[in-house]
């Protein structure tokens, strides 16, 4: 379909991710069919005033009077709770859906899209680390591209159009370090909140900052990496590169290693998995390499960021292991933001998680969720 004549479904849209897909579909001038958030309903409220969607949906309950309210004197039907996100992830008449939200809430949303055969963009990394199995399956069986619109993934999805699937080596996923890179676990003792939110690079969500801060981050899109494009754990190398101006790469057979470059802007990431297979302009700052200077690459410190290590282990495991660290990370970084226990105890809880809650082998939906709250309710009682 062109890339200019689609209508688009946004969830998350009153986060980081969404309020910069918005930003994206205002530049083209596309149509918005439904907006989704989790509580923040003043943003919403404007959101859905100048974009005029068919539907408004409020994952929080408690926020839909509130939210009908506000919105009576429009023709916008507003909804509430979990299976209203869904049924905007399903809309007749949109045909692309951004699925922006964060954490393990974005699973059934993904599923129902994928369900509906919309064309799906996925910045919600959690559904795979959870389900990938199930989601990709069900996109096999319905049809369904996952176009990523994580900045490395999406490097590594352009990537691979430089060649034949079927010569590729392996990837090379790049991680900026986040805010502590070169520290040591000495140091991360004391790290407080505000601190672990200041990232050097990239303007983000509380919680994909804390990951970040952690290398948790890395960990997630190592899986999701593996899911999306069908990669042994042996074929992903991590590399920290500070200036995030290489998103990712990708070796070919014959040792080729094509990389995408560019500023740190999330929108031309975004841009690409809605317009895709066409190329706009974004409006957006140019790369200058002359400018940028020196591009420096080294390993990732494993023992002092245990959340990578702790991912990489668990996507060796297989099965849901991943879906059991992840989590244990969303309980142990909610804790952390509330004060409640210190940054180095996130990665600890993650690795306790993997290593006492052993979930059923099985996949199916009913497995993840039960995986999940396993993990939530480990972290809870040992936190």
């Amino acid at each position: 379909m062109d890339g200019l004549n689609k209508e688009i479904v946004i969830l998350g849209s009153t986060g980081s991710i969404g309020t910069q897909s918005l930003m994206v579909l205002r530049n083209l001038g596309l149509r918005v069919g439904a907006l989704a958030a989790g509580s923040n309903i003043q943003l919403l409220e404007e959101q859905a005033r100048e974009f005029s969607p068919r539907v408004v949906v409020v994952q929080d309950e408690s926020r839909y009077k509130a939210l009908k309210t506000a919105l009576a004197d429009t023709d916008i039907r507003v909804e509430a709770g979990g299976e209203a996100v869904c049924a905007a992830a399903a809309l007749d008449s949109a045909d692309l859906v951004v699925n922006a939200v964060v954490g393990i809430a974005g699973l059934r949303p993904t599923l129902a899209a994928i369900e509906a055969g919309k064309e799906l963009a996925l910045s919600n990394k959690e559904a795979l680390i959870a389900g990938g199995k199930l989601v990709m399956s069900t996109a096999r069986k319905h049809g369904v591209d996952v176009i990523p619109i994580d900045s490395e993934h999406s490097a590594i999805f352009q990537c691979l159009l430089a060649g034949r699937r079927e010569d590729l080596s392996g990837v090379i996923l790049t991680a900026s370090g986040g805010p502590f890179a070169g520290k040591t676990r000495a140091e991360l003792a004391a790290v407080e909140v505000k601190h672990a939110l200041a990232h050097p690079n990239w303007s983000m969500g509380a919680k994909i900052t804390i990951d970040s801060a952690t290398l948790m981050n890395k960990g997630l899109e190592f899986v999701e990496a593996m899911w999306l494009f069908d990669l042994t754990p042996d074929q992903i190398e991590v590399v920290v590169h500070r200036q995030s101006i290489v998103h990712s790469a990708v070796e070919f057979a014959d040792g080729s290693v094509i990389a995408q470059m560019g500023v740190p802007d999330m929108r031309g990431a975004i841009q690409y998995a809605i317009t895709y297979p066409d190329r706009l302009p974004t409006g957006g700052m140019r790369l200058s390499l002359a400018d940028c200077g020196s591009l420096t690459f080294e390993k990732p410190d494993l023992d002092t960021f245990a959340c990578l290590d702790v991912m990489i282990r668990a996507a060796g495991e297989g099965g849901l292991a991943p879906c059991v660290v992840n989590g244990a990370n969303e309980a142990a970084v909610a804790l952390f933001l509330a004060g409640k226990i210190g940054f180095l105890r996130i990665g600890e809880l993650a690795q306790a998680a993997l290593e006492a809650v052993k979930p059923q082998p099985a996949h199916s939906l009913a497995d993840i969720e039960a995986a999940d709250a396993a993990a939530r309710e480990y972290v809870a009682s040992i936190a």
